[in-house]
């Protein structure tokens, strides 16, 4: 089963899936992808470890989600945005090259017998992107967002901590 969550920074997503995944599993899996590109985002990844208890099992993985031994699991991916920024940034900002691996990944991944809960940020209903490779990013982000909500068995669109069912 995978669940595709999105929408804008900091409107609910996290905590959603979060949710939903104790709804589904006593003993959740919480793959993080992010980088820890400086202090400052060290500390937010503080921040959301704190934010879980013991039932949670943390897992971190920059690029190769396949890899990973998830099956009979229940998992929340957090996020898309942040697994796709690695790929953007050692790819040297090749869009086709990027969308092409994470495709490839991700679909190693669907194919494991795990519940995904997958969050995503919808970075397109923003302000333009000022810089090319900005704009660039948002188009592969974009594209990738679609990939997944074809892929997905539910989507949801969060909006002020709402939860919007699209799929």
């Amino acid at each position: 089963m995978i669940y595709y969550v999105t929408g804008g920074e900091r409107s609910g997503k996290s905590r959603y899936a979060q949710e939903l995944a104790l709804k589904l599993s006593n003993t959740p899996y919480y793959l993080a992808t992010s980088r820890r590109w400086d202090d400052d985002f060290d500390k937010r990844v503080q921040r959301h470890v704190k934010e879980r208890d013991s039932r949670w099992t943390t897992i971190e993985e920059e690029k190769y989600l396949s890899k990973l031994d998830i099956v009979g699991k229940i998992v929340v991916l957090d996020c898309i945005t942040l697994w796709l920024t690695n790929w953007f940034m050692d790819t040297e900002n090749n869009v086709e090259e990027c969308l092409e691996k994470g495709k490839i990944e991700l679909s190693a991944l669907f194919e494991k017998e795990a519940t995904l809960i997958i969050i995503s940020n919808e970075i397109g209903m923003g302000i333009h992107a000022q810089s090319h490779v900005g704009r660039k990013f948002t188009e592969l982000q974009g594209w990738m967002n679609q990939y997944i909500a074809q892929k997905a068995d539910k989507a949801i669109f969060m909006v002020s901590g709402l939860p919007i069912e699209i799929k």
